[in-house]
């Protein structure tokens, strides 16, 4: 009986941790700089340009430039991501469709 007890408990706590850990930002003191880069042709006259995109890896922000991407609707609007400030430090916001 104790010995399933401390399995529920080490599951449980397993699950809290990962639920988070999965939820966390990723905070910079100072905003990174945008890399120039150059815009290639687009594939089609549908395709919209999604400027400036950060990703997070390995615990720090990752530029990952521009890129072409189809409106997955008619009169989609893409949103550019940015960033914010918060109190910590600066945070990006991810680009998105409206």
């Amino acid at each position: 009986m104790q010995t399933l007890k401390k399995m529920i408990f080490i599951t449980a706590l397993a699950l809290t941790t990962g639920v988070f850990s999965a939820s966390a930002q990723i905070y910079v003191k100072i905003r990174p700089e945008r890399p120039h880069y150059e815009r290639v042709v687009a594939p089609s006259p549908r395709h919209v340009w999604v400027d400036e995109d950060w990703e997070m890896r390995g615990g720090k922000y990752v530029f990952v430039g521009g890129r072409w991407a189809e409106p997955p609707r008619p009169r989609a609007a893409w949103i550019p991501g940015h960033w914010r400030q918060r109190p910590r430090g600066w945070v990006w916001v991810p680009g998105h469709w409206r």
